[in-house]
């Protein structure tokens, strides 16, 4: 530990370790909560929301996420002992691997399951009850052609309902409550480099917490 360690010291020196990166990882779960109660009441209104057992997303390697957002499942792998195993894991894995959470079980790789899904990231939780504004103003759900094929009719009368009125989670409502956390690590990247970016921050944060309370 301590040799791997030491070798992150050149790591992105941008970031401050005085800086508490436990607070910003609970600040982001608050956020996490904040958008599963507007999503799940959306839900519940459109009938809308993943099929299950479906991981066409997941699948995509170049799904674009940010490093703050997994700062909880950096954190999770840490208190489990596995988060050096996993970064050793992404850092040999080629850029056409699937997110390294998710597990397929078929074939083509669009169908599995999510292996942490209690500390997925932001893109994992806005995706099928979130809507963007268009060129016309308006909003739209983003979704894929999977679920807007296999709920239709339900799709169209959502579409037509979260411009009068259905509430719906506003994507870049909560991307700017991120960006109010910490805008440093916001940056968009492939969900995997996301992933193993915060791994290595939290692995240095905490060599360094461990020798502040070792007296090194």
């Amino acid at each position: 530990m301590e040799s791997y360690a030491k070798s992150l010291c050149s790591f992105a020196n941008y970031l401050d370790i005085s800086v508490n990166l436990e607070e910003k990882s609970l600040a982001v779960l608050k956020v996490f909560k904040e958008l599963e109660e507007e999503a799940r009441q959306f839900t519940s209104e459109s009938g809308l929301g993943c099929i299950s057992g479906c991981g066409a997303c997941c699948a995509n390697p170049q799904i674009p996420a940010s490093p703050l957002e997994f700062l909880p499942l950096a954190f999770d792998f840490y208190k489990k002992g596995i988060a050096e195993s996993i970064l050793i894991l992404l850092d040999s894995d080629d850029e056409n691997s699937n997110c390294i959470v998710y597990r397929a079980n078929s074939i083509d790789n669009k169908s599995g399951y999510c292996t942490n899904y209690l500390n997925r990231g932001m893109i994992c939780r806005l995706f099928a009850v979130s809507a963007r504004k268009n060129k016309y103003g308006l909003k739209d759900i983003i979704i894929c052609k999977t679920l807007k094929e296999a709920k239709n009719a339900a799709f169209q009368e959502a579409t037509n309902r979260i411009n009068t009125d259905l509430p719906i989670p506003s994507a870049s409502k909560f991307y700017m409550l991120l960006d109010e956390i910490d805008s440093s690590l916001t940056q968009q990247m492939p969900i995997n480099k996301a992933i193993a970016f915060s791994l290595e921050l939290v692995l240095r944060y905490k060599f360094y917490e461990e020798g502040i309370e070792e007296g090194v």
